[in-house]
Protein backbone atom coordinates (compact mmCIF):
# COMPACT_ATOMS: atom_id res chain seq x y z
CA UNK A 1 0.00 0.00 0.00
CA UNK A 2 1.31 3.50 -0.81
CA UNK A 3 1.34 5.43 2.41
CA UNK A 4 1.66 8.80 1.16
CA UNK A 5 -1.52 8.46 0.70
CA UNK A 6 -2.86 7.27 4.26
CA UNK A 7 -3.09 10.94 5.52
CA UNK A 8 -5.18 11.82 3.10
CA UNK A 9 -7.37 9.47 2.67
CA UNK A 10 -7.48 9.72 6.93
CA UNK A 11 -8.44 13.50 6.54
CA UNK A 12 -11.25 13.07 4.34
CA UNK A 13 -12.56 10.14 6.90
CA UNK A 14 -12.33 12.35 9.91
CA UNK A 15 -14.04 15.71 8.03
CA UNK A 16 -17.32 13.42 7.04
CA UNK A 17 -17.23 11.28 10.47
CA UNK A 18 -19.24 14.39 11.98
CA UNK A 19 -23.00 13.58 11.14
CA UNK A 20 -23.03 17.74 10.96
CA UNK A 21 -20.80 18.15 8.41
CA UNK A 22 -22.13 15.34 6.32
CA UNK A 23 -25.43 17.05 6.49
CA UNK A 24 -24.00 19.97 5.78
CA UNK A 25 -22.40 18.76 2.81
CA UNK A 26 -25.60 16.99 1.29
CA UNK A 27 -27.50 20.37 0.82
CA UNK A 28 -24.15 21.85 -0.58
CA UNK A 29 -24.75 19.39 -2.58
CA UNK A 30 -27.52 20.41 -3.80
CA UNK A 31 -27.30 23.98 -4.16
CA UNK A 32 -25.53 26.87 -2.98
CA UNK A 33 -26.03 28.31 0.55
CA UNK A 34 -24.65 31.25 2.98
CA UNK A 35 -23.89 30.52 6.33
CA UNK A 36 -27.90 31.58 7.50
CA UNK A 37 -29.10 29.80 5.57
CA UNK A 38 -27.58 26.79 6.55
CA UNK A 39 -28.25 27.30 10.06
CA UNK A 40 -32.03 28.09 9.08
CA UNK A 41 -32.42 24.19 7.95
CA UNK A 42 -29.88 22.25 10.60
CA UNK A 43 -31.37 24.80 13.16
CA UNK A 44 -28.17 25.07 14.71
CA UNK A 45 -25.79 28.38 16.01
CA UNK A 46 -23.88 30.39 13.23
CA UNK A 47 -21.18 29.46 15.36
CA UNK A 48 -20.91 26.05 15.20
CA UNK A 49 -22.05 26.09 11.24
CA UNK A 50 -19.16 28.29 10.85
CA UNK A 51 -16.54 26.11 12.52
CA UNK A 52 -18.03 23.30 10.74
CA UNK A 53 -17.75 24.65 7.23
CA UNK A 54 -14.06 26.06 7.79
CA UNK A 55 -13.70 21.96 8.40
CA UNK A 56 -15.28 21.12 4.96
CA UNK A 57 -13.63 23.77 3.52
CA UNK A 58 -9.62 23.48 4.52
CA UNK A 59 -10.06 19.46 3.70
CA UNK A 60 -11.48 20.28 0.20
CA UNK A 61 -14.91 19.04 0.25
CA UNK A 62 -16.31 22.19 -0.26
CA UNK A 63 -15.71 25.92 -1.59
CA UNK A 64 -16.95 29.37 -0.62
CA UNK A 65 -17.50 32.54 -2.52
CA UNK A 66 -17.84 36.06 -0.69
CA UNK A 67 -21.13 37.50 -1.57
CA UNK A 68 -20.94 41.63 0.04
CA UNK A 69 -20.76 41.02 3.84
CA UNK A 70 -21.49 37.47 3.48
CA UNK A 71 -20.46 33.99 2.39
CA UNK A 72 -22.06 31.31 -0.19
CA UNK A 73 -20.54 27.55 -0.21
CA UNK A 74 -21.33 24.37 -2.20
CA UNK A 75 -19.98 21.21 -2.74
CA UNK A 76 -16.36 21.43 -3.87
CA UNK A 77 -16.81 21.45 -8.41
CA UNK A 78 -13.93 19.05 -8.77
CA UNK A 79 -13.27 16.55 -6.38
CA UNK A 80 -11.05 13.64 -7.08
CA UNK A 81 -12.14 9.91 -7.99
CA UNK A 82 -11.37 8.45 -4.31
CA UNK A 83 -13.10 11.60 -2.88
CA UNK A 84 -16.03 11.48 -4.80
CA UNK A 85 -16.70 7.78 -3.88
CA UNK A 86 -15.87 8.15 -0.13
CA UNK A 87 -18.71 10.74 -0.14
CA UNK A 88 -21.31 8.68 -2.12
CA UNK A 89 -20.86 6.16 0.33
CA UNK A 90 -21.44 8.49 2.96
CA UNK A 91 -24.33 10.14 1.63
CA UNK A 92 -26.35 6.71 0.93
CA UNK A 93 -26.37 6.26 4.62
CA UNK A 94 -27.29 9.39 5.40
CA UNK A 95 -29.61 10.88 3.50
CA UNK A 96 -31.76 7.75 5.11
CA UNK A 97 -31.07 9.46 8.29
CA UNK A 98 -34.12 11.49 9.96
CA UNK A 99 -32.40 14.40 10.38
CA UNK A 100 -31.32 14.37 6.64
CA UNK A 101 -34.88 14.25 5.83
CA UNK A 102 -35.86 16.61 8.09
CA UNK A 103 -32.97 19.10 6.52
CA UNK A 104 -34.70 18.60 3.05
CA UNK A 105 -37.83 19.20 4.00
CA UNK A 106 -36.78 22.66 5.63
CA UNK A 107 -34.02 23.62 2.67
CA UNK A 108 -37.61 24.34 0.18
CA UNK A 109 -38.75 26.96 2.52
CA UNK A 110 -35.42 28.33 2.97
CA UNK A 111 -34.61 29.17 -0.83
CA UNK A 112 -38.18 30.47 -1.17
CA UNK A 113 -37.59 33.18 1.38
CA UNK A 114 -34.21 34.30 -0.19
CA UNK A 115 -36.54 34.93 -3.43
CA UNK A 116 -38.69 36.74 -2.15
CA UNK A 117 -36.70 39.40 -2.06
CA UNK A 118 -37.11 39.85 -5.72
CA UNK A 119 -40.77 38.39 -6.22
CA UNK A 120 -41.46 41.55 -3.66
CA UNK A 121 -39.37 44.84 -5.86
CA UNK A 122 -41.42 43.21 -9.12
CA UNK A 123 -44.38 43.20 -7.90
CA UNK A 124 -44.27 47.08 -7.48
CA UNK A 125 -41.74 48.20 -9.28
CA UNK A 126 -43.37 47.09 -13.38
CA UNK A 127 -44.46 50.31 -14.07
CA UNK A 128 -40.90 52.45 -13.25
CA UNK A 129 -38.96 49.28 -14.45
CA UNK A 130 -37.66 50.87 -17.42
CA UNK A 131 -36.44 53.86 -15.98
CA UNK A 132 -34.44 52.34 -13.31
CA UNK A 133 -32.99 49.93 -15.63
CA UNK A 134 -31.60 52.95 -17.46
CA UNK A 135 -30.62 54.63 -14.40
CA UNK A 136 -28.50 51.68 -13.50
CA UNK A 137 -26.64 50.53 -16.92
CA UNK A 138 -27.69 53.13 -19.80
CA UNK A 139 -29.14 52.43 -22.94
CA UNK A 140 -25.86 51.28 -24.64
CA UNK A 141 -26.15 47.84 -22.68
CA UNK A 142 -28.90 46.93 -25.56
CA UNK A 143 -26.29 46.81 -27.84
CA UNK A 144 -24.82 43.02 -26.44
CA UNK A 145 -27.48 42.22 -28.37
CA UNK A 146 -26.26 42.77 -31.77
CA UNK A 147 -24.11 39.48 -32.63
CA UNK A 148 -27.42 37.30 -31.95
CA UNK A 149 -29.91 38.59 -34.77
CA UNK A 150 -30.31 36.19 -37.49
CA UNK A 151 -34.30 36.36 -39.60
CA UNK A 152 -35.00 32.79 -39.26
CA UNK A 153 -34.29 32.31 -35.58
CA UNK A 154 -36.91 31.51 -32.83
CA UNK A 155 -34.99 33.72 -29.99
CA UNK A 156 -35.88 33.19 -26.19
CA UNK A 157 -36.20 36.28 -23.93
CA UNK A 158 -35.77 34.69 -20.95
CA UNK A 159 -37.34 37.11 -18.06
CA UNK A 160 -38.27 39.50 -20.35
CA UNK A 161 -39.45 41.87 -17.79
CA UNK A 162 -41.74 44.58 -19.28
CA UNK A 163 -40.75 43.30 -23.02
CA UNK A 164 -38.03 45.77 -24.02
CA UNK A 165 -35.61 43.10 -25.82
CA UNK A 166 -38.57 41.31 -27.45
CA UNK A 167 -39.22 44.79 -28.50
CA UNK A 168 -35.94 45.23 -29.88
CA UNK A 169 -35.33 41.40 -31.14
CA UNK A 170 -39.17 40.86 -32.90
CA UNK A 171 -37.99 43.03 -35.90
CA UNK A 172 -35.28 41.12 -37.01
CA UNK A 173 -36.33 37.64 -36.25
CA UNK A 174 -38.76 34.93 -37.27
CA UNK A 175 -40.10 34.74 -33.54
CA UNK A 176 -39.76 35.53 -30.13
CA UNK A 177 -41.07 33.77 -27.10
CA UNK A 178 -40.72 36.26 -23.92
CA UNK A 179 -40.95 34.67 -20.71
CA UNK A 180 -41.34 35.92 -17.10
CA UNK A 181 -42.77 35.10 -13.60
CA UNK A 182 -44.12 38.22 -12.66
CA UNK A 183 -47.46 39.05 -13.47
CA UNK A 184 -47.29 42.13 -13.34
CA UNK A 185 -43.92 42.28 -15.66
CA UNK A 186 -45.88 40.33 -18.17
CA UNK A 187 -48.94 42.78 -18.13
CA UNK A 188 -46.13 45.82 -18.82
CA UNK A 189 -44.66 43.44 -21.62
CA UNK A 190 -48.31 42.63 -23.31
CA UNK A 191 -48.59 46.91 -22.96
CA UNK A 192 -45.50 47.58 -24.80
CA UNK A 193 -45.82 44.80 -27.54
CA UNK A 194 -49.44 45.40 -28.42
CA UNK A 195 -50.06 45.10 -32.36
CA UNK A 196 -46.46 42.85 -32.36
CA UNK A 197 -47.57 39.82 -33.98
CA UNK A 198 -44.33 37.53 -33.30
CA UNK A 199 -44.04 37.36 -29.40
CA UNK A 200 -45.42 35.09 -27.74
CA UNK A 201 -45.36 36.03 -24.01
CA UNK A 202 -45.00 33.18 -21.62
CA UNK A 203 -45.80 32.47 -17.61
CA UNK A 204 -42.94 30.69 -15.76
CA UNK A 205 -39.95 30.34 -13.83
CA UNK A 206 -36.46 30.48 -15.55
CA UNK A 207 -35.39 27.20 -13.42
CA UNK A 208 -38.76 25.56 -14.99
CA UNK A 209 -39.07 27.22 -18.91
CA UNK A 210 -42.32 26.57 -20.15
CA UNK A 211 -40.63 25.83 -23.57
CA UNK A 212 -40.19 22.56 -25.64
CA UNK A 213 -37.05 21.16 -25.92
CA UNK A 214 -34.94 22.41 -28.81
CA UNK A 215 -37.85 24.68 -29.32
CA UNK A 216 -35.07 27.92 -29.87
CA UNK A 217 -32.26 29.12 -32.11
CA UNK A 218 -31.02 31.43 -29.37
CA UNK A 219 -31.99 32.83 -26.06
CA UNK A 220 -31.06 35.71 -23.83
CA UNK A 221 -30.78 36.49 -20.31
CA UNK A 222 -30.72 40.23 -20.21
CA UNK A 223 -29.53 41.81 -17.01
CA UNK A 224 -32.02 38.97 -14.90
CA UNK A 225 -29.74 36.15 -13.69
CA UNK A 226 -28.48 38.00 -10.35
CA UNK A 227 -32.47 37.90 -10.25
CA UNK A 228 -32.49 33.73 -10.11
CA UNK A 229 -31.90 31.72 -6.51
CA UNK A 230 -30.40 29.14 -8.66
CA UNK A 231 -28.63 30.54 -11.80
CA UNK A 232 -27.00 27.26 -12.38
CA UNK A 233 -30.84 25.13 -13.21
CA UNK A 234 -31.77 28.25 -14.75
CA UNK A 235 -28.81 28.29 -17.57
CA UNK A 236 -29.37 23.95 -17.49
CA UNK A 237 -33.28 25.38 -18.63
CA UNK A 238 -31.89 27.44 -20.92
CA UNK A 239 -29.50 25.00 -22.44
CA UNK A 240 -32.47 22.37 -22.37
CA UNK A 241 -34.69 24.55 -24.69
CA UNK A 242 -31.95 25.44 -27.44
CA UNK A 243 -31.53 23.19 -30.20
CA UNK A 244 -28.60 21.36 -30.52
CA UNK A 245 -25.85 23.94 -31.82
CA UNK A 246 -28.06 26.88 -30.51
CA UNK A 247 -26.73 29.64 -29.14
CA UNK A 248 -27.03 32.14 -25.49
CA UNK A 249 -26.00 35.09 -25.00
CA UNK A 250 -26.06 36.62 -21.08
CA UNK A 251 -25.47 39.88 -20.33
CA UNK A 252 -25.30 40.97 -16.75
CA UNK A 253 -23.43 42.22 -13.71
CA UNK A 254 -19.45 41.75 -13.16
CA UNK A 255 -18.67 40.69 -9.49
CA UNK A 256 -19.54 44.08 -7.21
CA UNK A 257 -19.53 45.19 -3.60
CA UNK A 258 -22.87 46.89 -4.34
CA UNK A 259 -24.70 45.58 -1.00
CA UNK A 260 -27.91 47.88 -0.97
CA UNK A 261 -28.79 46.40 -4.14
CA UNK A 262 -30.01 43.17 -2.30
CA UNK A 263 -32.28 45.62 -0.24
CA UNK A 264 -33.67 47.91 -2.76
CA UNK A 265 -33.89 45.88 -5.62
CA UNK A 266 -33.98 42.42 -4.62
CA UNK A 267 -30.79 41.05 -6.10
CA UNK A 268 -29.86 37.57 -5.07
CA UNK A 269 -26.49 37.80 -6.43
CA UNK A 270 -23.82 40.46 -6.75
CA UNK A 271 -22.61 39.95 -10.59
CA UNK A 272 -21.11 36.36 -11.75
CA UNK A 273 -17.02 36.28 -12.45
CA UNK A 274 -15.78 34.23 -15.33
CA UNK A 275 -14.79 30.81 -13.87
CA UNK A 276 -18.38 30.73 -11.81
CA UNK A 277 -20.45 30.93 -15.14
CA UNK A 278 -18.25 28.80 -17.04
CA UNK A 279 -18.81 26.18 -14.67
CA UNK A 280 -22.27 26.58 -14.86
CA UNK A 281 -22.89 26.50 -18.41
CA UNK A 282 -20.44 23.07 -18.37
CA UNK A 283 -22.64 22.04 -16.67
CA UNK A 284 -26.00 22.55 -18.59
CA UNK A 285 -24.48 21.26 -21.42
CA UNK A 286 -23.17 24.14 -23.23
CA UNK A 287 -19.43 25.26 -24.19
CA UNK A 288 -18.47 29.11 -22.90
CA UNK A 289 -17.70 30.78 -26.14
CA UNK A 290 -16.55 34.24 -25.46
CA UNK A 291 -16.95 36.71 -22.69
CA UNK A 292 -16.50 40.55 -23.10
CA UNK A 293 -16.83 43.60 -21.18
CA UNK A 294 -20.22 45.91 -22.26
CA UNK A 295 -18.83 49.54 -23.10
CA UNK A 296 -19.11 51.61 -20.12
CA UNK A 297 -22.14 54.12 -20.36
CA UNK A 298 -20.89 57.36 -18.86
CA UNK A 299 -24.28 57.91 -17.48
CA UNK A 300 -25.00 54.07 -15.90
CA UNK A 301 -24.54 54.35 -12.64
CA UNK A 302 -24.46 50.55 -11.56
CA UNK A 303 -21.73 48.02 -12.09
CA UNK A 304 -19.30 47.08 -14.94
CA UNK A 305 -21.48 44.88 -17.15
CA UNK A 306 -20.32 41.83 -19.29
CA UNK A 307 -21.68 39.86 -22.11
CA UNK A 308 -21.27 35.54 -22.51
CA UNK A 309 -21.77 33.94 -24.99
CA UNK A 310 -22.35 30.24 -25.61
CA UNK A 311 -23.10 27.55 -27.50
CA UNK A 312 -25.22 23.86 -26.64
CA UNK A 313 -23.17 21.59 -27.50
CA UNK A 314 -24.52 19.15 -30.29
CA UNK A 315 -25.45 15.87 -28.94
Amino acid sequence: MDTVSLPTVFDRLSALADSTRSRLLLLLEQRELSVSELCAVVQLPQSTVSRHLKVLVDEGWAAGRADGPSRHYRLAPKLDAGARALWETVRESLTVTPQARDDAARLPAVVAARASRSKQFFSTTAGRWDGVRSELFGASADLALLGLLDDRWSVGDLGCGTGVIAATLAPYVDRVVAVDASAEMLDAAGQRLHGVDNVDLRAGQLEALPVAAGELDAAVLFLVLHYVTDPGAALAEAGRALRPGGRLLVVDMAPHDRVDYSERMGHLWLGFDRDQLTEWLREAGMTAARFADVPVDPQAKGPKLFAATARRTDT
